[in-house]
């Protein structure tokens, strides 16, 4: 007599996936199924000084850089003060060992797959100064928001001088915190491959007052939608190995 099959049921099948969750996931829709290749990146994607990863800004941007460079993971992380009774954020210099150590699980992790490192303000600081580490292989590092002049003035070029991984600079138009003229200063003497997308009027986070975004007939959405778009330009002629010896000239909207 021929055994019946039991029929899994629903129950069944939520039952399994707490039993072995997480490692037991439920199939995506197709819809939201990406295909990779050996040129999709990791991402490594730090936090500024003032807020954590959680933040709506580094979801935002996290999502963006996800799904505009096809990157096989985007990996965000808290720096140890956020957590700690420490309201301000220490020196560069001390955030370094933590960021490296996170870095190199993410290269251990995807090794046969570009890694790329980016960071919003201190976030993008600390990120040049892990890239020009002389263990961690890193084909670029993306800036959003570089925080190249200090409150008093001081321009803080010393770790893109250092960098020879590629640097794309996303900055805001109005960011005090980086002045236009002062950044074309600094990368006419970078040693690196650079480009630069500039958001029109934008602030330091890529905040555009309405009155412009009015003149300019764009929302704040197209505005960073476009600044990722170039990010992926940038990121896709960096993996893919197009640029050899030549120039990445500035991606001005």
């Amino acid at each position: 007599m021929t055994s019946k099959r039991s029929r899994t049921t629903d129950n069944d099948y939520e039952q399994a996936i707490q039993l072995y969750a997480p490692l037991f996931k439920r199939p995506e829709p197709l819809s939201a199924v990406r295909c990779y290749n050996r040129d999709s990146p990791v991402v490594v994607f730090a936090h500024g000084a003032g807020a954590p990863s959680s933040s709506e800004w580094m979801i935002r941007w996290k999502n963006l850089l996800e799904n505009a460079i096809n990157a096989v993971e985007v990996i965000t992380f808290d720096y140890p003060y956020i957590n700690g009774r420490r309201k301000a954020a220490p020196k560069p210099e001390k955030l370094v060992g933590f960021h490296s150590d996170i870095v190199r699980k993410a290269a251990a992790k995807y090794p046969e797959h570009p890694l790329i490192l980016a960071g919003k303000s201190l976030g993008s600081r600390v990120s040049c100064m892990v890239a020009a580490e002389s263990d961690i292989e890193v084909s670029a590092v993306v800036c959003l928001g570089y925080p190249l002049k200090a409150t008093n003035g001081v321009i803080r070029d010393e770790p893109l001088l250092q960098l020879t991984v590629p640097i794309m600079f996303v900055q805001g138009g109005n960011d005090s915190f980086c002045p236009l003229q002062s950044l074309e200063a600094v990368r006419k003497k970078l040693k690196a491959i650079n480009a630069l997308h500039v958001i029109e009027n934008g602030d330091h986070s890529f905040q555009i007052a309405k009155k412009n975004l009015e003149l300019t007939g764009m929302t704040h959405e197209e505005a960073e939608g476009r600044a990722v778009e170039a990010v992926a330009m940038f990121v896709s002629q960096i993996t893919s190995e197009k640029v050899i010896d030549g120039d990445i000239v500035s991606v001005h909207e």
